[in-house]
């Protein structure tokens, strides 16, 4: 499924040093996951952070915003 980054979310993972490939890796094997309201939230250790990534899925996933927790 395509990936997709908002303009904040790619703010956000520039201003985190967090790359691209981590943020997809998280979607794909989260250590957490939950929804509300119609957005998921995946949890992930990357092992220099804890970060926790909001995004939308319909067809295709669309990356809201990323932070560390």
């Amino acid at each position: 499924m395509e990936v997709i980054f908002t303009e904040h979310a790619k703010e956000r993972l520039q201003r985190r040093d967090i790359t691209e490939e981590e943020a997809i890796s998280a979607i794909k094997y989260p250590d957490k996951t939950s929804k509300k309201e119609g957005r998921y939230y995946v949890q992930k250790d990357i092992g220099r952070a804890k970060i926790e990534i909001v995004y939308e899925k319909d067809k295709y996933i669309k990356i809201i915003t990323i932070y560390y927790i």
